[in-house]
């Protein structure tokens, strides 16, 4: 009898000790947080037990889905993030709101992004709340701080040096000439052609990464890349759920195709890496973004690489991630503009031709083109180039 007492009395104990946790963590914290935000001046919308402000953002994306933009406005704030849209003219363009019980705060001053950004004290970690898009990104240089951040830059970092980026041009040119390749094909059959270019920018995206990557393993890369995009939607699905913690280790049917995706990738993933390893000394690492890491990696570190085989696979991850959608929306939103403006169609035409020729594009003729870097359109924006040149990953807001 004594002991059924004491079994009780641990899980009474247990319990309480569990509800008083979750008080603290989901009543007293955020009041305290906003307390105290708000004596510095920053406010925002009112913290909701439990959801904090993600019923409201769900609303507002719904009352927007379906939306079509039109072609003479190019402001899509409203459309892609209706929840900022609202609360910046209310709360001004810092304030606090909440994901869940998780504190979030939005820095929409230009001049205090760029401070967060440039700090190397560590002051601003880098922290990812949701378990699976930190799945997704892996733990590489993106999500990294501190001396595992210079770790990772000093593997990473020789593979995106402008001169290697620069060879790379051809296998980029190869990609979009097969893509346009078969565009002219659809053409030649006559009739009426319509061609879906967000589709068409994402698969080229996905050759040009799948290629530069991963060189003569492009089909396993390949896989790899249709695995990530599925991982990637799964993990997207989740971002204005409530996040509680205990439910990531539920076997539910989404959670089990997370991690299914995730072992998958990680093994493919893997078994390229070991093969560059098993032939490195008849073959190399080989000229690729992963063979060029790997040798920075081992020339770094000798028989000690500076990168464990799992934060190579991360920053394997990090090229799909960081690399396809961001690529693939900046062509499409650019083809957009362009179509918007045929005046302009014929002055970069004019451009490309006189300095490429009807040769294929190399890196020092890219630097030649001047017109596509500020193209104003008739919202006095402008058109990037589609080519960013970048000496350093980061990250970025």
């Amino acid at each position: 009898m004594g002991l059924v007492w004491m079994v009780a009395a641990a899980v009474a104990a247990v319990l309480a000790s569990w509800a008083f946790n979750a008080l603290v963590y989901l009543v007293w914290r955020p009041r305290a947080i906003t307390r105290q935000l708000r004596a510095q001046g920053v406010g925002g919308p009112g913290y909701r037990f439990l959801a904090g402000n993600l019923a409201e953002i769900k609303r507002l994306r719904a009352d927007t889905a379906g939306a079509a933009l039109d072609v003479g406005n190019h402001d899509f704030v409203p459309m892609v993030q209706p929840h900022f849209h609202k609360w910046i003219p209310i709360h001004g363009r810092t304030f606090l709101y909440w994901f869940g019980a998780r504190p979030s705060l939005c820095v929409a001053d230009v001049n205090m992004v760029k401070q967060v950004l440039s700090d190397r004290g560590g002051l601003y970690p880098k922290n990812l709340g949701n378990p699976h898009i930190a799945r997704l990104l892996g733990k590489g240089l993106v999500l990294t701080d501190g001396d595992d951040w210079k770790r990772h830059r000093k593997v990473v970092h020789p593979a995106f040096n402008m001169d290697k980026l620069k060879m790379m041009t051809v296998t980029m040119s190869d990609c979009a000439g097969s893509m346009m390749s078969e565009w002219t094909a659809k053409m030649e059959k006559g009739g009426s052609v319509e061609i879906e270019l967000s589709h068409q920018f994402e698969e080229l995206t996905a050759d040009v990464i799948s290629h530069t990557a991963f060189g003569s393993s492009y089909e396993q890369g390949k896989k790899v890349f249709l695995a990530q995009k599925e991982l990637q939607f799964l993990a997207f699905s989740t971002v204005f759920n409530v996040q509680i913690p205990a439910l990531r280790y539920l076997p539910t049917e989404k959670n089990l195709r997370i991690w299914k995706l995730d072992k998958e990738v990680r093994t493919m993933l893997m078994n390229i890496i070991k093969t560059r390893l098993a032939t490195k000394d008849t073959m190399g690492y080989g000229n690729d973004l992963l063979g060029l890491m790997l040798e920075a990696c081992a020339a770094e570190g000798g028989h000690n690489p500076i990168l464990s085989m799992d934060e190579i696979i991360d920053e394997c991850k990090t090229f799909f991630f960081a690399g396809h959608d961001t690529s693939s929306h900046l062509l499409t939103w650019t083809m957009f503009l362009l179509s918007t403006h045929p005046e302009w169609q014929e002055k970069l035409r004019e451009e490309v031709l006189r300095e490429c020729g009807s040769e294929v594009p190399t890196g020092d003729m890219l630097n030649k083109l001047q017109l596509g870097q500020h193209v104003p359109t008739r919202n006095s924006e402008v058109i990037r180039p589609c080519v960013a040149h970048s000496e350093e990953c980061g990250f970025g807001s």
